[in-house]
């Protein structure tokens, strides 16, 4: 062998020995990994949790956050898969209404020893209580909202129609609007995730509830039936979009943002993305109709920890980064979300915009999702049994009645 080639062989091994020594210096350098499933609000969602992973990686270089961005609607099986695998994550964003089942389950981890007294009082109580279980706090309210009805004024104005504030009206102003070509006069959702929650609005302003107060179902109820068929009337004689149960929340919310919409039950995740994206509609965001009484649904949605998780501490560490006013600031605006920390909320803009204070507005007579086991099945129930009477496959009484006496069931009840 030629002493040149020789040179070069020595040279080239020397550069592999230490780009393997530079190799596992990196590798040394990012010793912990945690593993983070984010729910898909929106398309600001995914890079906004991955620019606040690479700030606390800059900050923290010997982590590495892995950052899992998952849809709602697959979400919860997701979760329920990498659980029975044992693969969880060391923290997710969930529905809150999963986390009493992930609780008696034991895949959820207490945080109370994790919370500074500090911490802790950055959070709005209200939005605390629904991830209070047994008097332990099993997760953090990541994000909030109270529902309100949004109306296109424009459609109002060329239909001749007043603002609804029973449900007489919003009957009457969905059949003038409906009389617009191309116009509809109220978007109703009817697949896939929160079908039940887009009925519990009428339910609670007929003067229902979810449950009596004996713990057995109220779909059964008078009220439950009677707004059914209100639901129904409006869908027969065309004052809805056709075929609803062919709608999820964001095809809806579409058909609002092209103008085509008087009226749509929505949260406040849709107001940036009606400035962004339909910058010259002329809405107004108001209470729910009422026949009875005033209700709106107040949701919260929670960060938790997974027990199974071996990095725990670094996991809390990360947390606690992401609750900064900062990163909890562009969070909430950019997904339109009600604020969840007492130092956000206190910021001019929740203080003076007129949307923003509309869906605040219903905070005082809001009504959550029951803290009970098992309600996601009975949540399926109860969407069921509303497909079927959209698709007129039973009639309202009979379609709830079999779904209060399967919750029943469900319930022990």
């Amino acid at each position: 062998m030629s002493t040149t080639l020789t040179r070069r062989l020595s040279a080239l091994a020397a550069g592999t020995a230490a780009a393997a020594i530079l190799a596992a210096a990196g590798t040394a350098a990012a010793q912990t990994e945690i593993r983070f499933t984010v729910a898909e609000y929106s398309g600001f969602t995914g890079p906004f949790f991955q620019e606040v992973a690479a700030a606390y990686e800059a900050e923290n270089p010997d982590v590495d956050i892995q950052i899992e961005v998952v849809p709602w609607n697959t979400l919860l099986q997701r979760l329920t898969t990498d659980i029975a695998g044992g693969t969880a994550p060391d923290l997710s964003i969930i529905g809150t209404r999963w986390l009493l089942d992930f609780a008696a389950q034991d895949v959820a981890e207490p945080l109370d020893e994790y919370l500074t007294p500090e911490f802790r009082s950055t959070f709005i109580d209200t939005f605390m209580q629904p991830s209070v279980i047994d008097g332990q706090i099993m997760g953090l309210p990541v994000a909030a909202s109270a529902r309100a009805m949004m109306v296109n004024k424009d459609l109002f104005e060329q239909a001749g129609a007043e603002v609804p504030t029973t449900w007489d009206e919003l009957y009457e102003a969905a059949e003038k609007i409906s009389e617009i070509d191309g116009a509809f006069g109220i978007g109703m959702q009817g697949k896939e995730i929160e079908t039940d929650a887009y009925f519990y609005y009428a339910l609670w302003t007929f003067g229902g509830d979810i449950f009596e107060e004996d713990g057995t179902s109220g779909l059964d109820s008078p009220e439950a039936i009677e707004a059914a068929t209100f639901y129904k009337r409006m869908i027969d004689e065309g004052l809805t979009q056709p075929s609803p149960t062919n709608y999820n929340r964001e095809e809806v919310f579409n058909l609002f943002k092209q103008g085509n919409v008087g009226m749509i039950f929505t949260f406040p995740m849709l107001i940036p993305q009606v400035r962004e994206e339909a910058p010259d509609m002329n809405y107004e965001v108001v209470p729910f109709p009422v026949r009875e009484r005033q209700a709106t649904y107040g949701v919260t949605d929670t960060l938790m920890m997974f027990s199974s998780s071996d990095v725990k501490e670094e996991a809390w560490d990360f947390v606690e980064f992401m609750y900064q006013d900062e990163w909890r600031s562009r969070f909430d605006r950019g997904e339109g979300f009600l604020p969840v920390t007492r130092n956000v909320a206190e910021e001019e803009y929740y203080q003076t915009d007129p949307d923003v204070k509309a869906f605040a507005a219903g905070l005082p007579y809001a009504k959550f999702a029951p803290t009970v086991e098992n309600w996601e099945e009975m949540a399926d129930v109860t969407i069921r049994a509303l497909q079927q009477i959209y698709l007129d496959q039973a009639a309202p009484a009979e379609a709830l009645n079999e779904a209060a006496e399967e919750i029943n069931q469900i319930r022990g009840r």
